[in-house]
Parts: structure tokens; sequence; C-alpha cells
């Protein structure tokens, strides 16, 4: 064999080993700095560019771009897994002030050099103090299980801030896209009505021709269709708007800017950014007064959102209305997230704790963004709003939060507020709290960053509260409001148990036993004074015998129902049907799939009755309502995320899908299908996707198909039918442990697994 022979064969074989090596071993993925897995994202304007980072920063444009505030941030990447039970062993992070520093393996700011570790989120930056207004690349590569070295991954970028802060939420820039309408119908002389298949917040931009110069055209926009119109009289706060304008002659594009509304944009509204704009939510668009022929590209929808990839998540099942339930409710989550914040709908577009509860824990099931939910529970913090409950709401989203990253600097920053927010001042000797005692002082309320008068809410709205007295009969189930309030304490309960956890992450030993017996003591005082012993069930409140759905629900949604009574409380639930708010079927939903009564459950959410979700896209809205329906809320708007608790109730609940250690290191896998055949989803993570697709014969067999993240484990339950039932891992027979209904399988490693019970 001559020389060039064995060259060109030594160099074939080892580009053929470097392939074969970086398919076992692929590079790191899913990069994140500051939780953001696209701080390089370029927009103009709102659109997004192609335009580096690196070059718009010295370019004379309006660029809107992310800035890293902290100037010591933190990385994060999730670790791929080509085989089962992959671990990563240990990291190396390189930042450097140029690219080609990189690419010449050289580092100016951070090289951390081989650490061994298996952390691969939240890893704080270790190097030279950054430079504040500059643009830095970063790259990780990692060891996994048995020492295998992967790739580098891709270069990427960020810029930090020109003036650094000790403690900031960083977010992306609020992004528009053009949408062109599905269907363009002349109806009538000179009129055309167009539909956008969905409605989103956003303005119209047009192309139009005048002959002359004289034409005067009417344009209106539209949430509601009556009659193959826009509505113009859809009622309640359903959204219409009437503009007319006067094209110059010939062919010219036209932004409709939109008027301010005087009660979304008051002091308390989160506004719109200067490069966005004001907007409006429409999906229907009405020409009126022109006699020239109009196409799909003469009719553009500037559509405004946070950054959403549609791709980071997908469920499918075999109930048609469920999907249906899914698609509104996912959407949902896109489209209200306009104003870079989690608001209220767009009659007032203020931020509420309940809104953003439900908001926060469906954005984390739909699409692998945190910071938006941190950036809206940290506004709150000092932006409170009037209800008891919803004061203490902030502790339960700072333990979401922590959950779902793993990342602790909100907590620490926030803990003496949190505190606050217990409302532990206001407890008495037995652990009750009440908002009707002296100890609601003026330090307490500065404590909490609130300038007004606390109020218990239960549910909203309430009997008469819209001016109809007794004709508007509210959505609170007949609650009787007394001094001790059983819906408020079982919230505080809730929050001291979280207030628990919070103190223990941070590592505060003594409040962390401080909170835990606050806790255990109300617990032992809420079922000796609330409860009824004879009809098994919950009262609203001391010096009351009423009982309503909601002072049974919450607090089996939070853990204060004694197991031997749990059976009664169910039933009495069952009993009131959905006899409580949108905002309400969050913690219902919660309660019942958290005891197992996955077939109520599943009934709630396919029902078709007019307090379902499936109503709401009967009456025609494609974004979750404020309200049931018009009747229950003559005022509600129909762009109102706290609707839309199917896209967290379906992933968390009925798949089963949640962190059982903080940032997802741990997860369980829990689905309770009741009669649903089959169904799949892809979840994401902080780690990466969580796939789970099952197939299910009720009472005979059960098939479970999971991918797990590369770097973490799992605790997956399976149904049990019986002592004599098989279940098997991979065709092979698995130990499980039972626990009630289930069977219990304990740390399942990273991969594709497939488990199988039958009877």
């Amino acid at each position: 064999m001559d020389i060039k022979k064995s060259i060109t064969i030594s160099v074939l074989a080892l580009i053929l080993c470097l392939y074969v090596n970086a398919q076992k071993n692929p590079a790191p993925y899913g990069l994140n700095v500051n939780l953001l897995t696209a701080p390089e994202k370029v927009l103009l304007n709102g659109y997004p560019v192609f335009t580096p980072l690196d070059e718009a920063v010295t370019h004379r444009e309006r660029f809107q771009f992310t800035e890293v505030s902290s100037f010591k941030p933190f990385f994060g990447w999730i670790v791929p897994s080509e085989e089962n039970n992959t671990r990563q062993t240990a990291y190396r992070i390189e930042v450097a002030s140029d690219k080609e520093m990189l690419l010449n393996d050289s580092a100016d700011f951070w090289d951390s050099g081989k650490v061994q570790s298996s952390q691969s989120t939240n890893i704080s930056y270790n190097g030279k103090q950054l430079t504040p207004g500059s643009v830095f690349f970063w790259r990780v590569k990692l060891w996994k299980n048995r020492s295998e070295e992967s790739a580098y991954s891709e270069i990427l970028q960020f810029k930090s801030a020109d003036t650094f802060m000790d403690y900031a939420t960083d977010r992306y820039p609020i992004q528009k896209k053009d949408d062109y309408p599905l269907i363009i119908n002349p109806v009538g002389n000179n009129r055309y009505f167009a539909d956008y298949g969905k409605a989103a917040f956003g303005r119209l931009r047009l192309n139009l021709y005048s002959e002359n110069g004289t034409d005067s055209v009417t344009i209106h926009l539209g949430e509601a269709e009556k009659n193959g119109s826009v509505d113009p009289d859809p009622g309640a706060s359903i959204r219409y708007s009437r503009m007319r304008i006067k094209p110059e002659k010939g062919w010219h594009t036209y932004i409709l800017t939109i008027p301010p509304n005087q009660r979304n944009t008051a002091s308390q509204a989160v506004l719109m950014p200067d490069y966005i704009g004001e907007v409006t939510p429409f999906r229907y668009c009405e020409i009126e007064d022109y006699p020239y022929p109009l196409q799909e590209k003469d009719m553009i929808r500037e559509s405004v959102f946070y950054p959403f990839d549609e791709y980071d998540s997908h469920f499918h099942s075999a109930d048609t209305l469920l999907n249906s339930v899914w698609d509104l409710s996912k959407y949902s989550i896109k489209a209200t997230s306009f104003a870079g914040v989690y608001i209220d709908g767009d009659r007032e577009r203020i931020p509420y704790e309940a809104d953003a509860l439900i908001n926060q824990l469906s954005h984390y099931c739909v699409a692998r963004d945190y910071n938006m939910a941190r950036y809206t529970h940290e506004y709150l913090i000092h932006r409170p709003t009037w209800p008891t409950e919803w004061i203490m709401q902030s502790v339960l989203m700072a333990w979401e939060d922590y959950m779902y990253t793993g990342n602790i600097s909100s907590l620490v920053q926030f803990y003496d507020d949190l505190k606050a927010k217990t409302l532990t001042a206001l407890s008495d000797e037995q652990g009750f709290i009440s908002t009707r005692t002296a100890k609601v002082t003026p330090e307490l309320l500065r404590s909490i960053h609130f300038n007004g008068q606390l109020r218990d809410i239960v549910d909203w709205p309430h009997t008469g509260i819209l001016g109809l007295e007794k004709e508007e009969g509210g959505e609170a189930d007949g609650f009787i409001f007394t001094d001790i309030n059983t819906v408020v304490n079982a919230y505080h309960y809730r929050a001291i148990v979280l207030m628990a956890e919070i103190a223990k992450a941070v590592g505060k030993e003594e409040d962390q036993q401080f909170y835990s017996e606050r806790a255990a003591r109300l617990k032992r005082s809420f079922n000796n004074a609330l409860f009824d012993k004879k009809r098994g069930v919950y009262r609203d409140g001391i010096g009351t015998d009423h009982a309503s759905l909601h002072a049974n629900m919450f607090p089996l949604a939070f853990g204060l129902v004694e197991e031997r009574n749990v059976a009664s409380v169910l039933a009495f639930i069952r009993s009131r049907k959905m006899a409580c708010s949108v905002y309400g079927a969050q913690f219902l939903l919660d309660a019942l799939y958290d005891h197992h009564d996955a077939a109520y459950g599943l009934e709630l959410l396919t029902s078709t009755s007019d307090r379902s979700w499936y109503n709401m896209i009967l009456t025609g809205s494609t974004i979750t309502t404020e309200a049931w329906d018009n009747k229950y809320k003559p005022n509600q708007d129909w762009n109102h995320a706290w609707g839309a608790a199917p896209a967290n109730l379906i992933p968390r609940k009925l798949m089963g899908i949640i962190p059982l250690e903080p940032g997802f290191r741990k997860i369980r896998i829990k689905p309770q299908p009741a009669t649903l055949e089959s169904a799949e989803i892809m979840h994401p993570t902080i780690r990466g996707d969580v796939m789970v697709r099952f197939v299910n014969n009720p009472g005979q067999s059960f098939l479970l198909e999971v991918t797990i993240p590369g770097n973490t484990s799992a605790e997956v339950h399976l149904p049990f039918y019986s002592k004599k039932q098989k279940v098997l891992l991979d065709n092979q027979p698995i130990a499980y442990r039972r626990d009630g209904d289930f069977s219990v399988i304990d740390n399942i490693g990273s991969g594709n697994r497939v488990f199988t019970v039958e009877r």
C-alpha cells in the first residue's frame, strides 16, 4: 500500500471516529443565560432581524434586544441523552469578548476549566468582572457517565446592561408578527369581511388605493362576529373599534393607530412600549366603502406577543373536545402575553396575583420561559392588589418559580417580603388570621407594600358586585363571610407551609421551624373549629353553618383535609358541580386530581355545560374568557389568561408531570387518565423535554412511554390493578411499591422507556 493511500485511509478513519464520537457524545444545547434561552435575539421595531447582536449594538437603528443586568449572570444548558441513564459528571464554560478567541480555544473573561459537577443549571459566573454595555460570547462542553467528553456547544452571545444592578429579572423585548386573513369575503357593495382565524392583540396595516384621493373608508375591528359582519355591539367588555380614514391618491400603506383606552392606560395599567404602540384585541376586520379589489396581502394584522415558541409543547388525545380545550388554553397564554407582564385582560391591563399564579403555571407547561413569570411575581411584590388571599399568593408564586427553575436568587432577594406576605402578623393564638381585627396596622400594610384596605375575596365576582344587586349571583357559591374565613385561612396554611420550605431552601433553620410549627397548629385548629363532623364538610367560617364549594375545595387543594374525611369532602364537592369561577376552577381541579378523583376531573375538563371551557369556544372566543359566560359576569372580557387553567391542569394533573426536586432535578410522572383511552404530551422543562404517551384500557392494561431528559431521574406512577398484575419496564419485569391505586417505580434514569401493566 503506498503512503498516499495509507494517509487517506487514516484520515477517513479519523473522520469516521470523530463522527461516531460526536453522535455518541453530542454537544450540550438549549443554552441559557439568566434563564433566557435566546438573549442574542435582535428585533427592529418588534420584528426579528438577522443582524447579529454584536453588530446590532453598533448600528444606528431602533433595535431591541435583551440586556443582562447582573454582573454575575448564571448559565445553564440541556444535557443530551442519547443513551439511558445519562448523567453529567463535569463541565467547562468559556466566556470571551470576541468569538474568534473561543474558536481559537482562548477565553479572556472566564475559563472555568474542567469542573467536576453534575450541575447543569444556574451556574454563577465566576470570571473577570464583566464590562457594562458589552457583548460577550460563551460556550460549554461537558463530560458524562463514563468520562465521555462532548464537543463544545454552539457559541452564543449576550449583552451586558449599560448599568449593572444588584438584582433584576431580565426579559425579552415584545415581538411582532404579520398575520394575513384566512378568509376575505365581499359582504355587499364595496364592503369586505376578513377573518384572521384567532383573536390577537395588535393593529392593522392596510394597502389601499384611491383613484382621486376623495374616498372615505370605514374600518371595523372586533373580537365578535354577527351575521357575517363584525359585531358593533358585542356586549360585556368584548372589544369593537371603528375608524375612518381618507386614502391618498394612488397606492399607499397605512397603519391604523389605536386610540388609547382611558381605563386600560390609567396609572396602574401596564403600558405598551413606544416601539410597539397601542394595540387592541381583534379577530375580524371589516372594510366599508372601498370600491376596489382587496387581497390578503392588503390587510395585515401586526400581532404582538412576548416571544413564544409554538413547538416547545404539544398535546393530543383520543378526546377531540379535550384537544380543543388544550388548544384554546395554550394559545391564550401566547396571545395574552402582549404586555410582557401577566395582566388581567384588556379591560384594565393590571397585574393581579390570582391571574399571575394561573398564568405562571400554564406558561411553564407550554413554553420554556421563566422570566415573564418571575418578572410579574416580583412586580406584584411591590404592587399588590387588595384581596387578602391574593397577598398570600405571592408566596405560592415564589415557590413555583423555585421548583420550576431551581434558581434560588429570587427567594433570597425577596425573602423578608415573602415572610410578610404570609400575613402571619394577623394570626391569633389558634393560628387563625382575620382582616377584621385591629391587627391590620399601618406597619403591616407597609410590610406588604400595600396602601389600601385588605378584603377577603374567596372568588369573583361577588353577589351584586356589578351594581345589579341580587340579580347577579356571583361566583362564591353563596359563601358567608365571617371574621374567621375558611378560604382565607386555607390560603394562610398553604403560605406558611411553603414559607417553611422556602426558609429551608435559603438556610434559615429557625424560620423553618417557626413556620412548620405554625402550620401544624393551624391545621389542628382548622379541623377542630371549621369541620362539621356530622355532615362531613367544612363550614364557610366560624359563626356560620353554611358550607360552600370553596370552603371545601381550597382546604382539599392545600392539604388541610385529614385522610379519614377526604371521601365526604369529595362527595360534597361533586354535589356542587362547577359552582365557582374560572379562577376557582384551577383549585377545584387541583384538589380533585391530587386526591385521585380523575374521573370527575376529566368530566369537568370536557364538560359542554355553560360553565365549561368548551362553552368559551361555543360563544366564539379564541382566547379564554374572564368568566364562563356573559351572564355570570356581564362586564367580562374575552382575553383573560386566568381562564386558561387547562394549559397547566392537563400537563400537571391529567398527564401528571411535576418537579419533585427544584429545577426538575427529579420528576414525577403520574398519569391519571380515568376513561381517556390515549394521550401524548411534550412538556418543556429547564432540563429538556419530558414526553409522555399512554394507551389506556381501564382496569385491564396500561402502556406508558416516556422520554426523560438527561441529568434527571423520575418517579413513575402506573395503575395498580391487583397483586397478580404484571409490571414491565422495556419488556422486563420490574419491582414496584404500591401507593393506593398506583404502582410506583422509583429512580428511573433518563432516556426512552416503555412501561406496561397488565391485570
